[in-house]
């Protein structure tokens, strides 16, 4: 399969609003040059509901992640969405929250949520989301000093305050001391109710309120 086939399949007629989000996955397959990650992968994700990613380091828990953000392509299968909003792309629809993903040092945090804002709408004040997220007097600071604690609040406030119907979290504790633990299952609480939500873990605080549990060494 090359890139464009691959891009083709995830840009597939989207429904109306209200209808919820489905996403398939059927017989996927990821591999890095002739070793396969995973294989054979079929399931079903709907909105409303939470599902957690597990395995050991390195098992591929990352890669299952970014291959349903459709930021890694697979070599094998067919992923297929819908129920999102039509006529807009399907990476218009998912936010994502990962330890890999960097943030731009230069900006503030105010800077930053109002530049995400310009590619993905967001679903409150920018002012409010700081409040929410514990990082108000940080408002106007270069995030080249912010510790990797509050890089974590602010990329977790990206994520839960995207107005996309899809919330992909990656160890979303990473660096998170107990206080920003508590944050994060206050957010999972309050704005992920009629989301899909996946959770890529190995640690079970992370995750033990999901519905559903994958584990990636299955496949």
């Amino acid at each position: 399969m090359n890139s464009k086939e691959a891009i083709s399949q995830i840009e597939l007629p989207l429904l109306q609003r209200g209808v919820g989000v489905r996403l398939s996955l059927t017989d996927i397959g990821k591999r890095f040059n002739r070793e396969w990650i995973f294989r054979h992968l079929n399931y079903e994700f709907i909105s409303g509901k939470c599902y957690a990613i597990t395995g050991a380091n390195g098992a591929g828990k990352s890669t299952l992640l970014q291959v349903i953000a459709g930021a890694v392509l697979y070599n094998e299968g067919l992923i297929e969405y819908t129920g999102t909003v039509s006529g807009i792309n399907f990476y218009q629809q998912v936010s994502i929250a990962a330890p890999y993903l960097e943030l731009i040092e230069e900006m503030t945090a105010k800077e930053m949520l109002l530049f995400h804002a310009k590619f993905k709408s967001l679903t409150l004040p920018v002012a409010e989301i700081l409040e929410i997220v514990g990082l108000t007097n940080a408002t106007d600071k270069q995030l080249r000093n912010f510790s990797s604690g509050m890089k974590q609040r602010l990329k977790l406030a990206q994520a839960f305050f995207s107005d996309a119907p899809v919330l992909l979290l990656d160890e979303p504790t990473t660096n998170l001391d107990a206080d920003g633990i508590a944050l994060y299952h206050q957010l999972i609480r309050n704005y992920s109710k009629d989301k899909l939500v996946i959770i890529s873990s190995n640690d079970k605080q992370e995750y033990d309120f999901c519905e559903e549990v994958i584990k990636i060494g299955d496949y």
